[in-house]
């Protein structure tokens, strides 16, 4: 696992041993980079269920001006830390070892709005629409932000809360699906 473009070109990137984690591979980072090229640059970016970082950290190379990472695992907390120390990123990047509901509220309280807000959960997670619909109710998307969900290609999101499907890649066994405020919710 590397980083693939930007500042921070060629790095490899730590992940943890086992199986707790599944880090997102190179050909789905390239293909989702590429789909977002455009938004990244300056943008504020929320990297959700973290586990290494490297969603965050590829935005960072590639021009984000801020990524927070919220992740619960303790070992994930470290390899994101070592990662960003590692891509020199370090200063832009902003670290929660929490849950990621617990999480939103924190950024809530601190009044943080995302332009790119990325969730990776694990695939047997059935909370992917609850999350969602906090983001949307703690009102930290901006208003030109919008959410990718990397999932189970066999799981669709389904009862979405002021938010509607804008886009999705399917790849073999998984899914992204992009998803943006609903226009009369704005």
């Amino acid at each position: 696992m590397r980083v693939i473009a930007g500042t921070a070109k060629g790095h490899k990137l730590k992940a943890p041993k086992g199986m707790d984690t599944r880090p997102t591979t190179d050909k789905i980072k390239e293909t989702l980079f590429n789909m977002i090229s455009q938004d990244i640059y300056d943008s504020n970016f929320l990297d959700l269920y973290s586990g290494t970082g490297a969603i965050g950290i590829e935005a960072l190379s590639r021009g984000a001006k801020k990524a927070v990472f919220i992740d619960k695992s303790h070992i994930c907390k470290m390899i994101i830390e070592d990662n960003l120390i590692h891509t020199k990123l370090k200063d832009k990047g902003i670290i929660y070892q929490i849950d990621v509901s617990k999480g939103l509220d924190i950024l809530k309280e601190k009044d943080e709005k995302f332009d790119i807000i990325f969730m990776d959960p694990p695939y047997w997670d059935n909370n992917i629409e609850k999350i969602l619909e906090k983001i949307v109710r703690l009102n930290l998307i901006s208003p030109i932000g919008y959410i990718i969900v990397e999932h189970s290609s066999e799981k669709d999101i389904q009862n979405l809360y002021r938010l509607q499907i804008w886009k999705e890649k399917v790849f073999k066994t998984t899914r992204m699906t992009f998803l943006k405020i609903l226009e009369e919710s704005l």
